[in-house]
Parts: structure tokens; C-alpha cells; sequence
């Protein structure tokens, strides 16, 4: 017999939601969904710290007129036109169904299946604020959000929990929340990376010279002012060559710069055109800072680096691929999850 009076309004609870949360990525490639995508990022405040007053205009009179195309050009290589949607977001997709068919079979023991998992994008669809609603629905007045960047950086992680907190603030009934914290030293982490590493080098026709490993870069002044990424990336990238005993062979560097400010040094792109006037011939890059394959990985290093290298007198480029929904990547997501909800379950 129910305990609730005959007019209470029917309320779903006790279920716990997860929800896996990436980057973004636009809804097409052409014109006008690439600006949309491009303006809601661009305007975040996180992510690019310059005066409104410069900024906005800059970025919608001068940025959102011309880098749509561009950018919709180089979405458009790596397109899943059978889905009709970029990567990233088929990939993340996979994630949580995964880690939802891994709770459904037991792996977190009985109390386990009272998780819900989900998926969102912090900018674009599926948005963070209709899969929050979606999993409160489902009865889940507890919520675990998992920004899905192993290493802590104020323009990624931060807005994932600053968007949480803003879609908090319009509910009447709040979910008690957490904000799964960087794992950037997680030992499951490094393991996955390790064999997602030793696996790729095994199954290459030649030994590189070098293993390249390639951060999403960020403006200089951010660490300065106390961001802790560069200092994430670096014991990722010690802990990773002490697991693999390629250390000697490592050589740290940072990506996509944008803007004429100072980002954090050395640059991807002038170290693979440098390497080969080095003696340095043959190179593998891993990108280990992305839990999933997306624009900055599958066309930035696979094709634009690529170039970069093989112009310069380079003979053998290959790409690894991130850890994705693969079963190492799975463990280390699962890891995190179990390890954020203890307590709950």
C-alpha cells in the first residue's frame, strides 16, 4: 500500500543517473549549423577569457563569418555520414550505451542496475540540459556528471560543471550532484593507455624514431594565472612512459593553437616539421588527452600533421587511435564511474 495520500502527484525516485559528457560537435557540416556550433563555444567565457567588449564583436563580425566554412570543410572528411553526425558523438554514444549494457549485466553488483546512464555534449545536442531533465524524469534524484577529459583544464571540465550548476538553478527538486573529478593519474587510465600504445606500436611495419604525444593546447596565460592542465598532461605523459619503458622515446607537445596569443609550447605542428632535418624519419603520435576520436585527432594530427611531416622529409607518420568505446576504454570509464558513486550504491 502506498504510503503517499490519494492526490499526491506521482514522483519517480531513488535511481541514480551518470551522465558521460564530451565536448560537442556540430549537427552538420554546412554553413549555418557550423556557426551555431561555433557561437555557442566561442562565447563561453571559459574558454576564451578575452574582454566581451573586444570579443564579441570580433567573433561575430569577423570569426563566425569566415571559420564556419573552413571548419565545415574539415568536419566534412571525417564526417559519419551514416549516421549523419561527427564522430565524437557517435563514439560518446557508444560509451554509455556500454557502460549501461556493462551495469545490466551485473558488473557493479545488484544495487548497480539502480544506475541510469546517459550522454550529453556541452555545447550542441544531445544538450546537458535535456539530459539532465530526461534522467530526473526517470527518477533519478542523484546525478553523477563525468566530464570526459582525463586531465582538469577550467575551458573543458569547468564549463561541463558550470553548465551543470546553471541547469540546477531552474529545477525545483535538485538531484544531489557530483562532478566526477580528473583521472588523469588513474591507474586504470595509464593501463588502458599503455596497452592501447604497446598494441599499436606491435601491429606498425616499422619502429619509429619518436613517439610524439600530443596535447590539446591551451593560451599560455591560462596556466599561468593557476590552471593545472599542463601539470595534468605531464605526469599523464610520465606515468604513461614509465608503464611502457618508452620514456627516452617521448616527446611532449601541444595542439590546436588559435588566436595570436602565446599557447603552451612546444606546438605539434612546428615539432613534426622539425623532426625530420632532426635525423627523426619515423614517428607514432598518440593524443591521449581525448577519450574519443574527433576533429582535433582524426584530421588535425591524422591528416594535417601528416602532411606536415611527410613535406618536411619525413618517411613513416602513423596515428594511434584515442581509447574510444574500446574494452580498455570501457574499464577506465567504468572505473571512474565506481568509484564516484561509492557511497550511493
Amino acid at each position: 500500500m502506498s504510503s503517499t495520500p490519494s492526490h499526491h502527484p506521482p514522483v519517480a525516485h531513488g535511481r541514480i543517473g551518470v551522465l558521460l559528457v564530451n565536448l560537442g560537435t556540430p549537427e552538420g557540416t554546412s554553413y549555418w549549423p557550423m556557426r551555431r556550433y561555433l557561437a555557442e563555444f566561442l562565447s563561453d567565457r571559459r574558454v576564451i577569457e578575452a574582454p566581451r567588449l573586444f570579443w564579441l564583436p570580433l567573433l561575430h563580425l569577423v570569426i563566425l563569418m569566415t571559420r564556419p566554412a573552413r571548419k565545415g570543410k574539415d568536419y566534412a572528411a571525417i564526417w559519419n555520414r551514416e549516421r549523419d553526425e561527427g564522430p565524437l558523438k557517435t563514439i560518446t554514444r557508444s560509451q554509455a550505451e556500454k557502460l549501461g549494457e556493462r551495469l545490466a549485466a551485473g558488473e557493479f553488483g545488484p544495487e548497480g542496475k539502480k544506475i541510469v546512464v546517459d550522454w550529453a555534449m556541452r555545447y550542441g545536442q544531445p544538450s546537458m540540459a535535456a539530459r539532465i531533465a530526461a534522467l530526473q524524469a526517470q527518477g533519478c534524484d542523484r546525478l553523477l556528471v563525468v566530464p570526459l577529459y582525463p586531465q582538469y583544464c577550467a575551458a573543458t571540465s569547468a564549463t561541463v560543471a558550470d553548465r551543470a550548476f546553471d541547469v540546477l538553478k531552474a529545477m525545483r527538486w535538485q538531484p544531489a550532484l557530483r562532478i566526477a573529478a580528473p583521472f588523469y593519474d588513474r591507474p586504470a587510465y595509464i593501463k588502458a593507455l599503455a596497452v592501447l600504445l604497446q598494441q599499436g606500436l606491435q601491429n606498425l611495419d616499422f619502429k619509429p624514431d619518436k613517439v610524439v604525444v600530443s596535447w590539446h593546447g591551451i593560451p599560455q596565460d591560462y596556466f599561468d594565472k593557476g590552471d593545472p592542465y599542463y601539470c595534468h598532461c605531464a605526469k599523464t605523459t610520465r606515468l604513461l612512459g614509465e608503464a611502457t619503458g618508452l620514456s627516452e622515446k617521448f616527446l611532449m607537445t601541444f595542439q590546436s593553437r588559435f588566436g595570436p596569443k602565446e599557447w603552451l609550447k612546444p606546438y605539434t605542428i612546428d615539432t613534426v616539421k622539425e623532426l625530420p632535418a632532426r635525423g627523426v624519419k619515423k614517428i607514432v603520435v598518440i593524443a591521449p588527452g581525448f577519450f574519443a576520436d574527433c576533429l582535433e585527432t582524426l584530421e588535425e594530427l591524422g591528416v594535417e600533421n601528416r602532411r606536415a611531416f611527410l613535406e618536411a622529409g619525413g618517411e613513416d607518420f602513423a596515428l594511434l587511435p584515442c581509447l574510444n568505446h574500446s574494452s580498455a576504454g570501457m574499464d577506465v570509464i567504468a572505473d571512474v564511474v565506481r568509484t564516484e558513486v561509492s557511497g550511493w550504491i
